[in-house]
């Protein structure tokens, strides 16, 4: 039996490249391992916080001394690190906006990269606390970024695998619907994309 943590940044809704592909990750994860738990968690609605002081107040004030408003102000965070460390497979969707990852996505991330819960400094430097996951992105563009003149522009994929990494995340796979405003290639774009998803 497999956990399975599936992770919407898409502000958009059915229209969403991203979120058919995601899907497609799901599904053909679902086929190979029936008796699978699901647990969805949509950035967009409701919208994910972005951090506050508060926030980092709290994450630096230890445990044990946090006020009632401090406990309640990391409840969120303490959640979404909970269904991370649970979770045997992890599917994030991952839309390109701007070269880079949606503000929701940015936001999960800083509730979830916390010193002591995710990963911890040690005298051999930084160790990632969150291990033996498999990490499947599901990435989706207009232009194509994969290779090319444009794969410099690309700060989605080597963003995320930098920071999920630094957290011990280090078994990703990406999949990508790119060309999704490229004349003719946008026609096969998505259906490449989901031929190419390899569910280990």
């Amino acid at each position: 039996m497999k956990q399975v943590l599936h992770i919407v940044s898409s502000p958009r809704r059915e229209s969403s490249i991203s979120k058919k592909l995601g899907s497609a990750v799901i599904e053909k994860i679902i086929a190979k391992y029936p008796d699978s738990i699901l647990k969805k968690r949509d950035l967009t609605h409701p919208l994910f916080p972005h951090l506050e002081e508060k926030h980092i107040s709290a994450f630096f004030t230890p445990a044990e001394s946090r006020t009632t408003e401090q406990l309640e102000t990391v409840a969120l965070s303490d959640t979404v690190i909970a269904e991370l460390k649970e979770a045997d497979i992890i599917v994030i969707e991952a839309p390109l906006y701007n070269f880079s990852i949606t503000s929701t996505l940015k936001s999960w991330l800083d509730h979830i990269a916390r010193a002591g819960s995710t990963f911890r400094y040690t005298e051999n430097g930084p160790e990632g606390l969150i291990t033996n996951k498999k990490v499947y992105l599901a990435f989706s563009s207009g232009g194509i970024y994969s290779e090319g003149e444009k794969q410099a522009y690309d700060f989605v994929v080597p963003y995320l695998k930098k920071t999920l990494g630094f957290m011990g995340m280090t078994d990703i796979s990406v999949v990508r619907a790119e060309g999704m405003s490229v004349p003719v290639i946008q026609e096969t774009a998505l259906q490449k994309g989901i031929e190419s998803i390899v569910v280990e």
